[in-house]
């Protein structure tokens, strides 16, 4: 007959555990462990407590004794759903009959909210095809979102007026910070704490610590020439680095600086232009940065509207050596919005005349250049006056490419081809594919203004609107 001892778990609000250890029987082995939660008996293995991780209330039960019972004063119905996604990875369905908040406090006093994350906001868990309208997250502002940015397990950032709201990644608990910006242009997430925040009106790019009510960390700027203020036109990042695109107060010199993203420490300059007379080339800022992992290069695009239309220019730059890898110029249908995937190894944007998507293969551009653009809707309309882009947004995410139009948001798909079907170049023919995924009934008349992702969400906000709306993929338990 085995000797069994008894450890006690107190909870406390403050999360300090109280375990007693008592002297174990050493003759005893056993591979299972009994835990006594609430007065509930609960069994189960060493290795699946060690799933919890070194840091967690579960491994510190198997570290003490495999035997039992260990006594925890917690709510057994919210340990059993605990236990269940610590053995499968997932959440029960019975986990639908709970309160969120609940099991996420519950997770927390475990230190396994980071199982619970994962099995609830995982950007793998991302379906474009199977995303539905779910929240509708307010502002409590007069003032209309300005930029939004999320991590990437969905904890979301948005800036409206003076101030930056920020929810968690359940959308559960929210918090409002009031920044020094009368008004932020450009916001990215760093961490789910840190944003970088800038506007073309507030010289210099801070850092805040939004867990700390906005404390500046840093204040990052660019020594131009003039000495006159340096305004943020856009922020990018990639694993390792922190992009900005800078012009001065004057407007008269722009340049994209690149710092490490973990010291902010400058690491170099790139794309230093200082304008003399009309040369309008120079004088277009970067107000777009995406990174291109896999080519490792740096995509910069910036547009400018003159008495001739709408001029553009796309550059992507190799950062190590500061030159421009490839370029070209948009003075038919230039973009009104423009976005990379590097999963679909292409470039597309939003001519702001036609308001068609067009795309660019990235493998073909050293060969192609500005004639890289491929209409993927009614090319009669590049002529058109009406300019039917303005206002489109464009966002690659995954191996989509999410478009909107007014209040209509498309949703583009390659389709796979017989590979054995080869253009001159070499490389298969590639096909587009729309799906629309709808409008808003009671946002008629509205155009979305901005999408992020995060998580397995999509963020949408709208002109005039006071509000995010989210669009989820569901999850198992949820």
């Amino acid at each position: 007959m085995p000797t069994f001892t008894t450890t006690t778990i107190m909870s406390s609000q403050s999360n300090n555990l109280n375990i007693h250890r008592l002297k174990i029987n050493p003759n005893t082995q056993s591979n299972i462990v009994t835990i006594n939660v609430g007065g509930q008996i609960f069994q189960t293995t060493d290795q699946t407590l060690t799933l919890a991780g070194p840091k967690s209330l579960f491994s510190q039960l198997s570290e003490i004794s495999p035997l039992g019972p260990h006594f925890i004063d917690r709510d057994p119905d919210l340990f059993s759903i605990l236990l269940s996604l610590l053995r499968t990875g997932n959440l029960p369905s019975k986990a639908k009959s709970y309160d969120l908040q609940d099991l996420i406090e519950e997770s927390k006093f475990y230190r396994i909210e980071s199982l619970l994350v994962d099995s609830l906001s995982n950007p793998s868990q991302f379906d474009p095809f199977n995303l539905q309208k779910t929240l509708i997250l307010p502002l409590n502002s007069r003032d209309t979102a300005s930029a939004i940015t999320a991590t990437p397990h969905g904890a979301l950032h948005v800036s409206h007026g003076s101030k930056i709201t920020s929810f968690d990644w359940s959308l559960q608990n929210k918090s409002t910070t009031l920044t020094q910006f009368s008004a932020i242009d450009s916001m990215l997430a760093i961490s789910p704490i840190l944003v970088a925040v800038g506007a073309t009106d507030f010289s210099g790019l801070q850092i805040l610590d939004l867990e700390k009510k906005g404390l500046v960390l840093e204040t990052l700027n660019w020594e131009n020439v003039t000495k006159s203020g340096s305004t943020v036109q856009a922020i990018g990042s990639s694993n390792d680095f922190l992009f900005t695109s800078f012009e001065s107060s004057r407007r008269n010199s722009n340049s994209i600086l690149v710092y490490d993203l973990k010291t902010l420490s400058p690491v170099t300059e790139i794309a230093h232009y200082e304008i003399f007379g009309a040369d309008l080339d120079s004088a277009i800022p970067a107000t777009k940065l995406k990174w291109v992992e896999s080519y490792n290069v740096l995509m910069a695009s910036g547009s400018h509207s003159g008495p001739s239309g709408v001029l553009g220019n796309v550059k992507f730059w190799d950062i190590r050596s500061g030159c421009v890898v490839w370029e070209f110029k948009e003075k038919v249908d230039c973009f009104s919005d423009i976005t990379v995937s590097d999963n679909l190894s292409s470039i597309f944007k939003v001519g702001v005349n036609s308001g068609e998507v067009f795309y660019a293969d990235l493998r073909k551009l050293a060969s192609e250049g500005n004639d890289s653009w491929v209409c993927l809707g009614d090319e009669r309309k590049m002529g058109n006056v009406r300019k039917e882009g303005v206002g489109c947004k464009i966002e690659a995410h995954g191996n989509q490419v999410f478009c909107s139009k007014g209040g209509d948001i498309e949703l583009w798909s390659e389709v796979v081809m017989d590979s054995s079907k080869k253009r001159d170049e070499g490389l298969p023919e590639r096909v587009f594919r729309k799906n629309l995924m709808g409008r808003v009934k009671d946002m008629v008349g509205s155009r979305v203004t901005n999408l992020a992702f995060g998580g397995n969400k999509m963020f949408v906000t709208w002109k005039d609107q006071q509000s995010v709306e989210v669009w989820q993929s569901s999850v198992r338990g949820f």
